[in-house]
């Protein structure tokens, strides 16, 4: 593939990814209007998102590039759903074995569900699977079809972290945090991807992340969080602990999680690789 096929199908990708984002949100504004709740307005741009994502994706790599991505066809190994429950289960649980106290944000039922079908839904699985199909699934295989694998898990890591800064004022700091932990995470999806030879693995590891870390139901933050219906408020003002104006999914704890699922993937690579070349 040239380079130039590589650098615009990227950018059509994201494009794909944004267009898709707002389609959704806004075929779910219309309807709320017709005196649907907001809540199931939520699961319907979720479900917008995911599926003109996945038609719109599949066009621009088969009409268009005229290629074939094996990793966007659907696959799903149990043990990296294990490890998508378990990740996020452990990151949590050490905070919440850190001094703190949980804080209800005093929502009614509307409100919860409200709250907890954006963030399981959209903020959850849609965004997770989406985002893993643009990054994991078409820029990193374009850019391993025309350069190397290394290359290939690099880019698309730096250039997924490098999103999440869009419109955020954050401190000097707080973007060096965020870029570091953003690359890491982006690493470790690229591995999950590439062991499995299907981004669908990695997008239930994200989706499953985002729902049990950012999904609204409990939040962990250094102060009361208004998209949780319970924050678990951290004592510790450490930057290295709390993730910093990001989060805590910048934080080192998070980060620690990132490394070892990362290595965990290297070394079924490796056992695979080896296996292969001695049968």
């Amino acid at each position: 593939m040239k380079t130039n096929k590589v650098i615009i199908g990227s950018i059509v990708a994201i494009f794909v990814l944004v267009f898709s984002q707002i389609g959704g949100e806004l075929v779910a504004s219309g309807i709320h209007l017709t005196g649907i709740s907001i809540g199931f307005c939520n699961i319907i741009a979720g479900i917008i998102y995911i599926l003109l994502s996945y038609f719109l994706l599949n066009i621009l790599v088969s009409k268009f590039l005229k290629t074939d991505i094996r990793i966007l066809r659907f696959t799903v190994n149990v043990k990296w759903l294990i490890v998508a429950i378990v990740l996020p289960v452990i990151v949590k649980g050490i905070f919440l074995l850190l001094p703190g106290e949980f804080v209800s944000s005093g929502m009614d039922k509307n409100q919860i569900f409200t709250t907890l079908s954006a963030g399981i839904v959209f903020t959850g699985i849609a965004a997770g699977l989406v985002e893993e199909m643009v990054f994991r699934g078409v820029i990193m295989s374009f850019i391993r079809e025309r350069w190397n694998t290394k290359i290939a898990i690099l880019v698309p890591s730096v250039l997924f972290a490098s999103v999440h800064l869009i419109g955020m004022n954050f401190s000097v700091l707080s973007c060096i945090l965020v870029l570091v932990a953003g690359t890491m995470v982006g690493i470790m999806f690229s591995m999950i991807a590439m062991e499995s030879d299907s981004v669908w693995n990695s997008g239930i590891v994200h989706s499953i992340w985002n729902i049990i870390i950012i999904g609204g139901g409990l939040g962990i933050s250094e102060k009361v969080s208004e998209d949780s219906v319970m924050t678990y408020v951290l004592h510790s003002k450490s930057f290295a602990i709390t993730g910093g104006e990001f989060g805590i999914e910048a934080s080192v704890i998070a980060l620690i999680g990132y490394i070892v699922v990362t290595l965990v993937a290297f070394v079924m690579i490796k056992r695979r690789t080896k296996n292969s070349l001695n049968s």
